[in-house]
């Protein structure tokens, strides 16, 4: 395989991925309509509690046959308006109620670089598109009272709480009083510089009669129907429900195919779940030592992914506890690395594939020291590239080698093509001679080639995925790296920059329909680029410059004087 094929190889596998990937996204509108409708959790089946609070081998929902369990009742109803609460930190300003969160609010987060510009609402009460935060208490038993996810009182007349300059940490605490003299005091920590709010139940049984119950955690939403197209990067991300076990590792669901593969039924200990979107994610960490049932459910439009567990059976002057974190926020590397959570980092979701996602959080992590040096993300990608090259420069010294000898022997090849005309084998036959005659390895170029092709695929993903890079400018008319070109300049230099590589590239044995094949990859890439996030081309840019300088020294320094075709014999 010559080095022009294998670069005709590359790039037309490289269109056909991102024609996938465009056809994938255009195909994956969420549903309008109901797929199945699940029972409240209050009335599923609580299998298997455990008597003083310990988990059992069984939580609610795990038993066979078992319906999806959902709380689409109780998080559709609307709560008392005197329950409303407001709690505002330096990052985030929610509203709530005991049970819901409502509304959420990235405060450092600009919808759009505009000086008043309203901050990202990740949970929003939007009628067209609720979203919301769920924690609540169900009983397999009816007559066995409750608070499901709106009876918890606050603990004081106090409805709007602030962070104060100073303070580190808040505390908000809750109640539900039941009539059988139990009692569950919830209290909800927020921290300064933290998206994490910690949610803590201790239920009491104050009574003369042993209560049971079982804590859900939900994460509730009707999916927003994206713009389908390379214009729109919020299209780009993975939209859809994941979670992670210590078996199983981390799994996904897109939206557009939620039930698709069942409604999971999964009993998890130590793991999470979570709906993420470009840039942002909501997820619930249950307490890692208690075990819970994960399912998937849908009802009249909206998406749930739920906890339901752990089961408590509690007797009479007993109490227990139950924790978990609930995370609204940005997909920030370092904060999420604060939490310590087993596969929490792959919120950030650079592949469903494991050996891609290491790539990925390794080509980021690289990209954050230079970033530290340079201060700048535009700057932080030039970096990242020249050291890529500097790592990759043995590949292509032989990549470039095997093309600049390759170029030399165009006319003897060229000869050969006139010599043996339409007869394919011969050409090819005389062609392998020639290059096992002269040492040609004319696999020199394609090793090189498939050994970047997973760090381009993953460093894609990197720049589309992190909101580090969100509305950061690099300099001039580049004000967002995660936009596209305003005026598709890099676009234009990476059509320019391509254009030059191919008059570099040998082609020997290339027919006309080839050739005119290659001479429109340079426009076909430049089109589909240029819709891309800035960042990437920015990416392209710069690879493909310095690629064409190693490709003109190399040519220089190995290719010397093209060898004329020995003259015909008379």
């Amino acid at each position: 395989m010559n080095q022009t094929r294998v670069f005709l190889i590359f790039a037309w596998l490289m269109v056909a991925v991102l024609l996938w990937m465009e056809w994938s996204r255009e195909t994956s509108a969420p549903p309008t309509a109901a797929a199945t409708t699940s029972a409240p959790a209050a009335q599923q089946a609580v299998p298997g509690a455990t008597p003083g609070g310990v988990p059992g081998a069984q939580v609610p929902g795990a038993g066979a046959g078992a319906a999806p369990a959902a709380t689409t009742t109780e998080a559709s109803a609307a709560p008392a308006a005197a329950q409303r609460v407001t709690i505002t930190t330096d990052v985030l300003r929610l509203v709530l109620d005991g049970g819901r969160v409502l509304d959420a609010e990235l405060l450092q987060f600009p919808q759009t670089k505009d000086d008043n510009s309203p901050p990202v609402r990740l949970l929003t009460e939007d009628p067209a598109h609720p979203y919301s935060a769920v924690s609540g208490w169900a009983s397999e038993d009816k007559s066995v009272p409750v608070p499901g996810a709106d009876g918890f009182k606050l603990a004081s007349e106090q409805r709007e709480f602030v962070l104060a300059d100073g303070q580190d940490e808040l505390q908000i605490p809750f109640v539900w009083n039941g009539p059988n003299g139990v009692v569950i005091e919830r209290t909800l920590t927020v921290s300064r510089n933290h998206y994490a709010v910690q949610v803590k139940d201790v239920v009491r049984n104050g009574g003369a009669a042993p209560w049971n119950g079982y804590v859900y955690r939900t994460l509730d939403r009707s999916p927003t129907i994206l713009s389908r197209s390379m214009t729109n990067p919020d299209s780009f991300s993975f939209n859809g429900a994941t979670w992670y076990d210590n078996d199983k590792k981390y799994q996904r669901r897109a939206f557009k195919d939620y039930l698709d593969d069942g409604a999971l039924n999964q009993n998890i200990t130590g793991g999470w779940l979570a709906m993420l979107q470009h840039h942002f994610f909501t997820a619930w960490v249950p307490q890692a030592d208690q075990v819970a049932h994960y399912v998937l459910s849908q009802s009249e439009g909206r998406d749930q992914i739920e906890a339901r567990g752990p089961a408590f059976n509690v007797g009479p002057g007993q109490q227990v506890s139950t924790e978990a974190r609930l995370w609204v926020g940005p997909k920030l590397v370092n904060q999420i690395a604060k939490e310590d959570v087993p596969g929490l980092d792959r919120v950030v979701d650079y592949s469903r594939f494991s050996m891609m996602a290491v790539i990925g959080q390794g080509l980021f992590w690289v990209l954050n020291q230079v970033h530290k040096l340079v201060g700048n993300w535009g700057w932080a990608i030039v970096g990242l590239v020249v050291l890529l090259k500097m790592v990759l420069y043995p590949l292509s010294a032989v990549q470039y080698k095997s093309g600049a000898k390759m170029r030399r022997f165009q006319p003897r090849i060229a000869q050969l093509k006139e010599r043996y005309g339409d007869d394919r084998q011969k050409f090819q036959t005389a062609m392998m001679e020639l290059y096992k005659k002269e040492k040609i390895n004319p696999m020199g170029g394609c090793l090189p080639i498939l050994i970047q092709m997973p760090i381009f695929f993953a460093l894609y993903w990197v720049l589309v995925e992190s909101v580090e890079l969100r509305q950061a400018p690099w300099l001039g008319w580049i004000q967002d790296l995660t936009a596209r070109d305003p005026y598709f300049i890099l676009p234009v230099i990476n059509v320019a920059v391509m254009w030059a590589t191919q008059k570099l590239t040998p082609a020997p044995g290339m027919d006309p329909m080839q050739q005119k094949m290659m001479q429109m990859m340079p426009i076909v890439f430049g089109v589909m680029m240029a819709f891309m996030p800035s960042g990437l081309v920015l990416y392209w840019v710069v690879n493909g410059g310095l690629g064409l300088l190693q490709q003109w020294w190399m040519t220089k320094r190995h290719g010397g004087e093209p060898i004329p075709a020995p003259a015909a014999k008379k």
